[in-house]
């Protein structure tokens, strides 16, 4: 019998000059506010195949326009919970898995992530704990998991090139299978920026 999975989007809301800082110097506050619309928009477009249910977990909101776009591709728009982002998401694993077998979890800043890496994570979590997007940087892209501990999330150093190696060492503490998927890039800082085009992504037209 296949898993009930859930799939978590966590964006904030696309306001200018508290989205994306690291890319103001390169596309100004407005221009990387935009980007931040565009790959949220980008997200929610991604197939529904698989998932029971689909969740845009959004701070800074609300955001009527981005609401609007969740709200026609099917997704259930919800505020993200207090506290850091591990404490967010610990919170957010923690209410998927109330209502459903497994919960895999995005964010907004990989473009690159499709329909056919979210099925490759389900297929995981068929026979695993837990399963790894890998980023470039060091970070992850997306975490999938059967069941929550807090010891995944607590006092990590999110945003810095250990978060992936320091998750992987406590799935071990914890005995949990983990798969990792391949790697992917996502867009943070502007030297991310050229990534875009091999997806036909046009920086002008922001």
């Amino acid at each position: 019998m296949s898993l009930s999975i859930t799939l978590h989007l966590l964006a904030r809301a696309p306001e200018p000059g508290r989205v994306k800082t690291r890319l103001i110097p390169a596309l100004g506050e407005e221009g990387a506010s935009d980007l931040q619309r565009l790959l949220t928009e980008r997200a929610l477009a991604l197939p529904a195949a698989g998932f029971s249910d689909r969740f845009l977990w959004l701070a800074d909101g609300p955001d009527e326009p981005l609401q609007a776009v969740a709200a026609a591709n099917g997704w259930t728009v919800m505020d993200q919970p207090a506290g850091d982002l591990g404490e967010r998401m610990r919170r957010i694993a923690t209410l998927g898995l109330a209502e459903s077998d497994a919960v895999v979890l995005i964010g907004n800043d990989c473009p690159a992530l499709d329909g056919a890496y979210l099925t490759a994570a389900c297929q995981a979590l068929n026979a695993q704990d837990a399963v790894l997007g890998p980023a470039e940087d060091g970070g992850y892209v997306l975490l999938g998991l059967r069941r929550v501990d807090p010891l995944l999330f607590d006092d990590l150093p999110w945003g810095t090139e250990r978060v992936l190696s320091m998750t992987r060492e406590r799935l071990l503490q914890l005995g949990w299978a983990h798969q990792l998927l391949p790697v992917l890039w996502d867009v943070d800082r502007p030297e991310d920026l050229p990534c875009l085009a091999r997806l036909g992504i046009d920086l002008d037209l922001l």
